[in-house]
């Protein structure tokens, strides 16, 4: 009888309580990873041809920036909550439902006639996002075999790498064949339900699924101390996405300004740096399985600040180089952060999900419209040169318990 239990661990009712797979399901772990490459691919496509937008709706910086915001809060203010939901009543098919936001937000982009349909066109990809993270991040979790940094910086680099594609595909595509060319990638979209609907059906089958209440484990932590932590984590994330905003969303245009660059030119400088990120978040969950997360999030946060520091004063060449390395070692941080979170508060997969990627996206919302004003007040370099200083908050690491020890790969 247990023999015939431990071939079939998916379908048999008795094996409700094992709460994760005894293995790490890298199939499952493709697939999400996949999935999240062509959701963000989509979203830092619409990030990319803002110079086009700007040219053709006669758009300011600072709407410009609202744009950012409208999609980022829709994503943020939907994600706890979702997470929250679906920690008591997990939703395995609402990943595909999520991509078709995303999808028909591409959609109505691609044909939008004024600046309010571009706000809800960003909007239904913010929808879409709020969606797929955290959900999807628990599938991470529960297919991980116990390797949680490795789960989530697999599932995070499909996303960053889907990112870093969006400025070469819109210098490719979009710019030279105008905004109607949008709709081209719906596709992508498409082929994400589908591999989607495949995750869901496995995720149904899980059975952490089936008993969503079972086997949580209590924090030994004083609340004190956790919401002491949970506070320093959000300041830190904080300090990494505010500066991410300044990139994502202005580095093309700080590259024309102050060089002088053609925009294809820019957004090949743009992809580059977004490829560094996604290399970053490969690196960070393996080594925070293997040294402890708290030491990654040291050297991601504040170890950055020499080179956020040297940047505003850099020429080209060194600017390319800088932001490499920028890239590389900031990204490492989330990974590290969010499953250091989960460990912090077990059981709460998802609602802890849902408030690290919610936070995280509604604070590049924040930053691009509050820099996008800033911009407009100032000009493109002044705001990198604020944003420099934003990585010394990682020195707040040090207020961090050490909680990972023995129970580090629970």
């Amino acid at each position: 009888m247990e023999t015939s239990l431990d071939k079939r661990p998916l379908a048999s009712a008795s094996a409700a309580s094992v709460v994760r797979v005894p293995h790490t399901v890298y199939s499952i772990l493709g697939a999400i990873s996949f999935s999240h490459l062509m959701n963000d691919m989509i979203q830092s496509l619409i990030l990319a041809i803002y110079p086009m937008l700007k040219s053709n709706f006669a758009l300011s910086f600072a709407q410009i920036g609202l744009i950012t915001l409208t999609y980022q809060i829709t994503a943020s203010l939907l994600q706890p909550l979702i997470g929250i939901y679906t920690d008591k009543h997990p939703k395995p098919y609402s990943l595909p439902v999520g991509m078709g936001f995303t999808l028909a937000g591409l959609l109505l982009m691609s044909v939008a006639p004024s600046f309010g349909v571009l706000l809800v066109a960003a909007a239904l990809v913010g929808c879409g996002s709020s969606v797929f993270h955290p959900e999807s991040s628990r599938v991470a979790r529960m297919a991980s075999g116990g390797r949680h940094g490795l789960a989530q910086s697999l599932f995070q680099v499909g996303g960053n790498a889907g990112t870093s594609l969006g400025p070469l595909l819109a210098a490719l595509i979009v710019i030279p064949h105008g905004q109607r060319s949008i709709a081209w990638f719906s596709v992508a979209a498409l082929v994400g339900i589908v591999v989607l609907a495949q995750v869901g059906r496995w995720y149904k089958q899980h059975p952490a699924t089936k008993k969503a209440r079972a086997g949580i484990a209590q924090s030994t932590l004083p609340r004190g101390k956790i919401a002491l932590a949970m506070s320093v984590l959000v300041m830190l994330v904080f300090s990494k996405y505010f500066y991410l905003a300044s990139i994502n969303s202005y580095f093309t245009f700080y590259l024309i300004d102050k060089f002088h660059l053609p925009v294809q030119a820019a957004q090949i400088h743009l992809f580059v740096f977004l490829a560094a990120v996604a290399a970053g978040t490969v690196i960070g969950g393996p080594i925070g399985d293997r040294i402890g997360r708290k030491y990654v999030i040291w050297v991601s946060i504040l170890g950055v600040a020499p080179f956020t520091l040297l940047l505003p004063y850099a020429n080209l060449f060194w600017t390319g180089v800088l932001t490499v390395v920028i890239g590389i070692v900031l990204a490492s941080a989330f990974s590290a952060i969010l499953v250091y979170a989960q460990e912090l508060i077990p059981g709460k997969v998802g609602m802890v999900a849902g408030l690290f990627f919610g936070f995280a996206f509604g604070l590049g919302g924040v930053g691009a419209a509050v820099l996008g004003q800033l911009a407009d007040a100032t000009s493109i370099a002044y705001v990198y040169k604020v944003c420099s200083f934003l990585p010394l908050l990682g020195i707040l690491t040090v207020f961090l318990p050490n909680i990972e020890g023995h129970h580090a790969k629970a």
